[in-house]
């Protein structure tokens, strides 16, 4: 799901590393062991070591991330004009709308249990209904601000920090998020390989690609395990650890392949819904493969509250089936419109928060 402000949460707006005992700054371990956890989560690259007058340069990849966006969005006016995104959002009714905040819900809570049962495994306690309000948050963050991923970061973080042990809440927070994705690109290759699509006779390559590229860092992760440096063995072991003994048990894996599931499930039927409400008619099975690809540009952390790479993976798809890449703009605004409307309920838990805190 589309889901990315840090600064919701206070402790965010300036958040910062521990100092070691010789005073130089300490980068975020979420991997490496729990006791030596960092306080604080900086997405910027650095090189160099902080302190001892050595300058710290950054990359500023949320720029980096935004201005992708634009490109993107940019290409399709300039292509296309803006009549399909101004179509799209005129076609949008009450029943897509009602449609959407009940199918969100239900993938909301999905995504919630899933969560929760990764972080159970992890040692880390998150009551349901805790899970449910911060994923809703996260999806309104992820859907209004760029990049797409910021309020995961604020969920990781908080959970992390509410429960004493940042590393672990991080860590469940990816975990959960990768397992997510694993569940649905294997789905998504299972059904463009089964019903028609423009990427159909490309499929069992791309899976022999990604198998293989799975291979390759798992080949890589193992010899750094051995060989690399002190802070990349333990972050290997602490993955090692985190798969063998949390992800792939029977108190896990099975929660979270059905819930990732009922989560794929829901972002396509909400798909399908734009499809309608921007007035498409080509059947569901035409309409689903083209779907899956839409959802799967969704996991490129480059565009504006969700607006960038699935509208241009849209207009391509719809076009190489034999409709129009309006038609494919079109639904991709629609389905963004949805999504947003679907996690305005955040917007009741942020207010919520802020005045728990203020009293």
């Amino acid at each position: 799901m589309q889901r990315p402000d840090v600064a919701t949460r206070p402790e965010l707006a300036g958040a910062t590393t521990a100092a070691t005992p010789a005073g130089r700054d300490r980068p975020p371990t979420p991997f490496g062991s729990d006791d030596r956890a960092a306080d604080g989560v900086d997405g910027d690259a650095r090189v160099g070591a902080a302190g001892g007058g050595r300058t710290r340069v950054r990359v500023p990849w949320g720029l980096v991330r935004t201005i992708g966006g634009v490109a993107v969005l940019g290409l399709l006016v300039w292509r296309l004009g803006s009549g399909p995104f101004l179509a799209g959002l005129r076609m949008i009714d009450a029943w897509a709308l009602g449609v959407a905040l009940a199918v969100g819900a239900a993938t909301i809570v999905a995504c919630a249990w899933r969560w929760r049962i990764v972080a159970r495994g992890l040692g880390l306690q998150l009551p349901l209904r805790t899970a449910v309000a911060d994923c809703y948050r996260a999806v309104l963050i992820n859907s209004t601000l760029p990049g797409g991923v910021l309020g995961d970061v604020d969920r990781a973080v908080g959970h992390g920090r509410e429960r004493g042990d940042l590393g672990r809440g991080i860590r469940a927070v990816v975990w959960e998020r990768s397992a997510g994705q694993v569940v649905q690109c294997a789905l998504a290759l299972g059904l463009l390989w089964a019903l028609p699509s423009p990427v159909r006779a490309y499929v069992p390559r791309i899976a022999l690609v990604l198998g293989a590229a799975a291979a390759v860092f798992a080949l890589l992760a193992l010899v750094a395990g051995r060989r690399g440096p002190a802070g990349w063995r333990r972050a290997v072991r602490t993955v090692r650890t985190d798969v063998r003994r949390v992800l792939l048990t029977r108190h896990v894996w099975p929660g979270v392949v059905f819930f990732s599931a009922v989560a794929v499930g829901g972002h396509l039927v909400t798909f399908l819904v734009a499809a309608r409400t921007a007035g498409l008619t080509a059947p569901a099975t035409q309409l689903l493969p083209l779907t899956l690809l839409a959802l799967l540009a969704m996991g490129v952390p480059a565009n504006i509250g969700g607006f960038g790479p699935r509208e241009g993976v849209a207009a391509w798809a719809f076009g190489a089936a034999g409709l129009s890449a309006a038609d494919g703009v079109a639904t991709a605004t629609v389905y963004g419109v949805l999504v947003l409307v679907s996690s305005l309920p955040g917007v009741a838990v942020l207010l919520f928060r802020r005045r728990a805190v203020a009293s």
